[in-house]
């Protein structure tokens, strides 16, 4: 479309800047915790400090990185629970690759193709060879049509019950087994087309997105807290 082609470059440069910006925003995503420092005591009263709550600590204070005071220590969790928090903070971390990934997917993906333009040439670059490919197809199939039409034409003098020659019977066997071949080559050939033009259609659907800047927001990463808020 026109407008996109004139859309002026500064406006892709600010998407993308937006996009490189927006990576070590998740890591302050909404309900991940900030830094912490637990302050405490084993079962044994020895004293330690941890960035984070450790089986052993049995009491004590969570500080702030800047050493103020945050709140106690919670009750230590259960076996159970500490199997449950593992398992949030280890999809937590997925979640995080996985918007990490897609922004630098949307990044290169805008560098690939900063307009409409762009994208309908790589379509018809990837389109090219398949076209070519049905083209040679039919044009097979047309010979061999060709070639069939005179064995037929003998195999009028053979009619049933009468058999066709050894010759004759194994050229029209032939003739129909390339036949078969070509056109379920064209017929691939041509599902291939319908495909890329799919990929291609959904691709752009996306990019028109991105290019007016309204990419969806990154989800926000639960908290894996357990047994209630640090008590104050």
């Amino acid at each position: 479309m026109a407008f996109e082609a004139a859309r002026p470059r500064c406006w892709i440069g600010l998407a993308i800047a937006a996009a490189a910006l927006a990576l070590p925003a998740l890591a302050q995503a909404e309900g991940a915790p900030g830094p912490r420092i637990f302050s405490c005591k084993d079962a044994s009263g020895r004293s330690f400090k941890s960035d984070r709550l450790l089986p052993e600590c049995k009491e004590g204070k969570v500080l702030n990185s800047d050493g103020s005071a945050k709140g106690d220590i919670p009750p230590p969790l259960s076996p159970e629970e500490i199997a449950q928090q593992q398992e949030c903070e280890r999809k937590n971390a997925e979640l995080l690759s996985d918007q990490r990934d897609r922004i630098r997917r949307d990044r290169t993906l805008i560098l690939k193709f900063p307009n409409e333009q762009k994208h309908r040439l790589a379509r018809e670059k990837a389109l090219d060879d398949v076209r070519k490919s049905v083209k040679l197809s039919e044009d097979r199939i047309g010979l061999l049509l060709v070639e069939r039409k005179p064995l037929l034409e003998e195999a009028e003098f053979y009619p049933p019950p009468a058999k066709l020659p050894p010759k004759l019977k194994q050229a029209l066997d032939n003739n129909d087994a390339s036949l078969g071949a070509q056109k379920s080559l064209a017929q691939n050939q041509q599902s291939e087309a319908v495909r890329i033009n799919g990929v291609f259609d959904a691709q752009l659907a996306y990019l028109r997105k991105l290019w007016a800047g309204t990419q969806p927001p990154p989800a926000p990463i639960p908290s894996c807290a357990i047994g209630g808020p640090i008590r104050k």
